[in-house]
């Protein structure tokens, strides 16, 4: 694979199975996120693989999440780099609201992709 090619899924193509690791900033994510994700902020990715990685192993698929897709891409590209499967969501959250996949948020408000 070309270091900068990042292989990616649709929402509709996501697997069930997958770690869905959502790289947006903590006021995106209360917003509205997809229940079930791991939220780790993009800059903190590599300290938190350090520190605790949880469900984040080499082992899992891992799809990650942004709002559109760029910084969930460069994520994903830098996860493949280091010995992880991860793919990025075409289309982030945007992607994700259109196609009418449920949010929530953890303070039981509406959500919506900010």
């Amino acid at each position: 694979m070309n270091p900068f090619e990042v292989p990616a899924v649709s929402v509709e193509e996501m697997p069930s199975s997958a770690v869905l690791l959502d790289c947006r900033e903590n006021d995106e994510w209360a917003a509205g996120h997809i229940d079930g994700a791991v939220h780790v902020p993009m800059n903190e990715v590599p300290n938190r693989l350090a520190r605790d990685a949880g469900q984040l192993t080499p082992e899992r698929r891992i799809v990650v999440i942004c709002k559109m897709g760029g910084r969930s891409a460069q994520v994903a590209g830098w996860l493949n780099r280091n010995g992880y499967d991860a793919v990025n969501l075409e289309g982030g959250m945007l992607a994700w609201a259109t196609a009418g996949r449920a949010m929530v948020t953890a303070d039981g408000g509406t959500p919506y992709v900010a």
